[in-house]
C-alpha cells in the first residue's frame, strides 16, 4: 500500500460475528498472497483496533457504526484512497437503521474509481433504492438455488421443513419434546427465538432439563458471544438459542436442524434462518412450532418459498403432555434465574431483537449465558432420561 490510509477495501456487515467470520475467511483464502484483514466492530476496545489500522491491513470488515467511529475519533484513518466497497446481507443493513452510518461512509470514500458490491440473499426495495443512490452503470448477477426453476426465495432441494401446529401454552413442552424425540435427539441445533428474552430464557430452561444450550444475542457482551459461538461450532454444546443476529451469513458446519420456537414477523428472515442448515449440498431439516396465532404468518411464509411445508410426524401430543410438568418447572427455574441476574446489574435485561443496531441497551449485560456444569440438570433429569420411562 502507497500509505497507512491506503485500505484496499472495506466489506460492511450487519453483525459482528459475521464481520469477524469475513475477516477470518478473508486471512484464510488470501494467505497465499500475503493478504491481511482487520475486523472493525462494536464491542471491542477501539484503542486495541486503531493499533491493528495502524498495521496496515489490505481490507477492513466492519458494522457500519464501528467504522464510523473511527472515522470520527481515530486520528490518521482515513478511506480516501479506497477501491472496493462490499456491502454484506445488503438488505439487513438497511432495515437496521443504519442509513445514517453507511451514508457517512459513502461521503468519505471516493466517487470515482472505486468499485461496489452489494450482496444478498434477499433483495428488497431498500436494496433497489440503495443501488441507484450509490452504484453507476451497476449489473445484477442472481444465483438461483433452486433447480426446478421456482421462486427467488426458493429454499435449496437438500432441506426438509416441516411444522408441528401446538397451542402457544404448550411450546415450551412441544420444543424439548422435539429435541428429545428419537427422530430429533441428539441433532446440533440452532433454535431461533423472537427476542432476546426469549432466547435467554429458553436456553436457561434447556439447561434445567439437562440439554446442553446456549444463547446468543445481541444484549450479550462481544466476548460472550463469541464464546458461545465457538463453543457450539466445537461440538461442546450441541444447541445454540439465537435471535436473528445469527440468521444471517454465519458459516457453522454440521447444522442438522433448524428450531423455529418462534415464527418470524419478516417472511424473508425465514429464509436466512433455514439457510443455517443444508448447507454445501449438506442435508437439513427445519422444524417451525406454529401456534394459532401464527398461521397467517406462516402461510405467507408458505407462499413466499413457494413450498407447502409437511406435518412433523414425530410430535407426540400425549409425550408432551407428560413433559409439560417438569417444562414448566424447568420455565420457572429459568424465569427465576433471569429476574435474579438482572436484579444484581441494576437493569431488566431488555427485550431487544437481538439486532447489532447503534441504538443504546435497556439493562444490564447478562452473564448467565452459560456453565460448565450445564445448568441444573441435574435436578430435573440429564438428557432424554426422561423420555424413558413413557
Amino acid at each position: 500500500m502507497d500509505s497507512p490510509q491506503a485500505f484496499y477495501a472495506l466489506i460492511l456487515s450487519p453483525t459482528r460475528e459475521l464481520a469477524i467470520q469475513i475477516a477470518e475467511q478473508v486471512e484464510a483464502l488470501g494467505s497465499g498472497i500475503g493478504a491481511r484483514a482487520a475486523p472493525l466492530v462494536g464491542g471491542v476496545d477501539m484503542t486495541a483496533q486503531a493499533i491493528a489500522l495502524s498495521r496496515r491491513p489490505h481490507v477492513l470488515v466492519g458494522t457500519p457504526g464501528r467504522v464510523v467511529d473511527h472515522l470520527s475519533n481515530t486520528k490518521g484513518f482515513s478511506l480516501r484512497n479506497l477501491k472496493h466497497l462490499v456491502l454484506d446481507e445488503a438488505d439487513r443493513l438497511l432495515n437496521m437503521d443504519f442509513e445514517a452510518e453507511i451514508d457517512a461512509v459513502l461521503k468519505a470514500i471516493p466517487r470515482e474509481g472505486r468499485r461496489t458490491q452489494l450482496f444478498s440473499a434477499t433483495m428488497t426495495s431498500k436494496v433497489a433504492k440503495l443501488q441507484r443512490a450509490c452504484l453507476r452503470d451497476p449489473v445484477r448477477v442472481e444465483a438461483g438455488n433452486d433447480k426446478e426453476g421456482n421462486g427467488k426465495y426458493a429454499t435449496v432441494s437438500t432441506l426438509r421443513q416441516q411444522f408441528s401446529f401446538v397451542p402457544a401454552r404448550s411450546k415450551d413442552a412441544a420444543a424439548v419434546a422435539a429435541l428429545t424425540s428419537d427422530e430429533l435427539g441428539g441433532c446440533t441445533s440452532i433454535i431461533f427465538s423472537r427476542t432476546c428474552d426469549g432466547a435467554r430464557r429458553l436456553a436457561l430452561l434447556l439447561r434445567a432439563l439437562g440439554l446442553g444450550a446456549l444463547p446468543i444475542h445481541g444484549q450479550m457482551s462481544q466476548p460472550k458471544r463469541l464464546a458461545a459461538l465457538s463453543k457450539f461450532k466445537a461440538g461442546e454444546r450441541p444447541i445454540l438459542v439465537a435471535t436473528d443476529v445469527a440468521s444471517r451469513g454465519l458459516d457453522i458446519p454440521h447444522v442438522d436442524l433448524v428450531l423455529n420456537y418462534d415464527v418470524p414477523m419478516n417472511s424473508k428472515d425465514y429464509v436466512h434462518r433455514v439457510g443455517r442448515t443444508a448447507r454445501a449440498g449438506r442435508a437439513g431439516r427445519a422444524l417451525t412450532l406454529v401456534t394459532q396465532y401464527d398461521v397467517e404468518q406462516f402461510q405467507k411464509i408458505e407462499a413466499l418459498t413457494g413450498t407447502k411445508m409437511e406435518a412433523w410426524a414425530g410430535s407426540d401430543a400425549e409425550a408432551a403432555e407428560l413433559l409439560a410438568e417438569r417444562v414448566a418447572e424447568a420455565g420457572r427455574l429459568a424465569s427465576a434465574q433471569m429476574r435474579e441476574a438482572d436484579s444484581k446489574r441494576g437493569g431488566n435485561g431488555g427485550n431487544g431483537n437481538g439486532q447489532d443496531g447503534k441504538r443504546k441497551r435497556r439493562g444490564g449485560a447478562v452473564d448467565d449465558h452459560d456453565d460448565d456444569n450445564g445448568g441444573v440438570g441435574d435436578i430435573l433429569g440429564g438428557r432424554r432420561k426422561f423420555m424413558k420411562k413413557y
